[in-house]
């Protein structure tokens, strides 16, 4: 939905954007981001009634909600009714006050990213954490989303849980329009966040105390301009920042190889050094994106997992090494590595671990299945357990991951293999389950 034509703004303080009705959304879910999802979470929690979503995310699906109209406190769309006729859905989510506005706008400036994030069209998890931490919860949660319609229904019913649905995707691509419903206008917040960017900067470079709070019996903050001075003047200038590596390092053979002793297994080292050497530039990269100051450190790999990830990016590696230095099995190694090739280390953890979802889970992921098929096409019959579904009298599983992806297996050698990157559409990942000619990823042998 491009920006320029989705919204119109209504009246000088632009308290009303109009956003035009995005074109069906056939064969793909309503929200793409996790502020997008966190909403429809939401509304998947307070509802009472799953027979009422299911046909209002029919009626999104179709394209049937019109232009979706956000103002403070609501949104509203005119939904076709059973018998066709235009009704009215409104959406209501509580507007923050005054004095939570105040403690918004102050996480918001204290983060440069935070401002940038949102100019961008993003919502940064961070922001809702800073947020969260000064009492305020941005997105709705349960019970937060209040429905009237002229279907006089007291509760969600489809034509409310349509305009839900739809609100999803205009939050995908705009996230002023939360800020907005919750009762600032775009234009409102950035004027507010600059004036406190100026007034801050201004007591900075002042060495004023912040908030105008009176300072007694504590030193100046900050360096003598005498003393930054010299410093100046004797300090070397910052080195220029590395430069980006263009391609993957090579790695010299190794200096006096001949002589080593017979405990030293050169070829090992190399093996080792090549690794070492493509992260650092891997590392490297990151680290000069424009994204790495926001972003949150990796998590470090386990043996396992780091043992695996060396297997599937260095094909000459001795892969019974390896899986004898882990206490595992090389048959275990080989499907590892071909998770991993699929999908790195959340591949790993979708083939060995097992996972509890959260209440309501199970039943969206069974809402999924169902929306994947078309109508006139028969749904194979699916075997569940847990959050893996069986083919019924086929070697096809399909293994359904936190993030909402569906991921292939198929049954290999008496156990099950990863055949496939993860769909969101489950129709396409059953049909890389049960494809009988399955092609392992590149690398494998």
């Amino acid at each position: 939905m491009d920006r320029d034509d989705a919204g119109q703004e209504h009246g000088t303080a632009e308290r009303e954007r109009l956003y035009a009705p995005p074109p069906p959304a056939q064969g793909q879910g309503f929200a793409r981001t996790w502020w997008g999802r966190t909403w429809l979470q939401a509304l998947e929690d307070t509802a009472l009634d799953g027979k009422q979503l299911k046909r209002g995310r029919a009626l999104a699906r179709q394209g049937a909600v019109g232009a979706v109209s956000v103002r403070p406190g609501r949104i509203t769309a005119v939904v076709p009714g059973s018998d066709r006729s235009p009704l009215r859905a409104d959406v209501l989510l509580r507007e923050l006050d005054a004095d939570e506005w105040e403690r918004l706008l102050d996480v918001m400036v204290a983060q440069a990213g935070h401002i940038a994030a949102l100019l961008d069209r993003d919502m940064p998890p961070r922001l809702m954490e800073d947020a969260a931490d000064a009492g305020l919860d941005l997105l709705p949660g349960i019970g937060d989303l209040d429905a009237e319609c002229a279907c006089g229904a007291w509760d969600h019913c489809p034509h409310t849980a349509a305009l839900s649905y739809q609100m999803a995707r205009v939050l995908d691509e705009d996230p002023f329009a939360l800020l907005l419903l919750r009762g600032r206008a775009e234009r409102e917040v950035l004027e507010a966040l600059q004036e406190r960017s100026t007034a801050r900067a201004a007591r900075e470079s002042s060495g004023g105390p912040g908030d105008g709070a009176p300072v007694t019996g504590a030193e100046p903050a900050g360096v003598d301009a005498a003393e930054a001075f010299v410093l100046g003047a004797l300090l070397p200038p910052l080195p220029p920042q590395p430069t980006p590596v263009g391609e993957a390092p090579r790695v010299l053979a190794l200096e006096g190889a001949e002589s080593a002793g017979p405990d030293v297994d050169v070829e090992a080292l190399e093996l080792l050094a090549e690794d070492a050497a493509a992260r650092a530039g891997r590392l490297l990269a990151e680290a000069l994106s424009a994204e790495h100051a926001d972003a949150a450190p990796p998590r470090t790999l386990t043996a396992w997992e780091d043992a695996v990830r060396f297997a599937a990016t260095h094909p000459s590696a001795t892969l019974g090494r390896l899986a004898e230095g882990c206490g595992r099995g090389v048959e275990d190694l080989r499907r590892a590595v071909r998770a991993w090739r699929f999908g790195g280390a959340e591949a790993l953890a979708v083939l060995e671990e097992s996972w509890t979802p959260p209440p309501g889970a199970v039943e969206r992921a069974r809402d999924l299945l169902e929306d994947s098929w078309p109508q006139e096409e028969a749904r194979p019959a699916l075997r569940a357990a847990g959050t893996c579904w069986t083919a019924v009298g086929a070697e096809a599983q399909l293994r359904y991951g936190p993030d909402g992806r569906w991921w292939p297996f198929r049954r290999q050698r008496g156990a099950w293999w990863p055949v496939g990157r993860p769909e969101r559409d489950a129709a396409v990942a059953l049909a890389a389950a049960l494809a009988d000619d399955a092609e392992p990823p590149a690398g494998e042998d």
